[in-house]
């Protein structure tokens, strides 16, 4: 009988270590992080992540903006 429950916990350890012994984590790691460039409000000249900032397309290209009272001041 304790032959049998310690052979259990024997592979319960080997089971939890087995992971860790081939440099793999036990859980699923986190995601990375977002590599979202910081961009430049030409009105206000504030720095907006680019995702997150209004697009307006003009002649010389896309101008991002903090918000779209700042695009409308840039347009206007």
């Amino acid at each position: 009988m304790r032959v049998a429950i310690l052979a259990v916990w024997v592979v319960m350890a080997v089971v939890a270590l087995l992971p860790i012994l081939r440099g793999r984590p036990l859980q699923n790691p986190a995601p990375p992080l977002s590599t979202d460039e910081l961009v430049k409000d030409p009105v206000c000249q504030t720095y907006i992540v680019r995702s997150r900032a209004v697009t307006r397309q003009t002649a010389a290209g896309p101008r991002y903006f903090c918000s779209a009272d700042c695009a409308a001041r840039f347009a206007g």
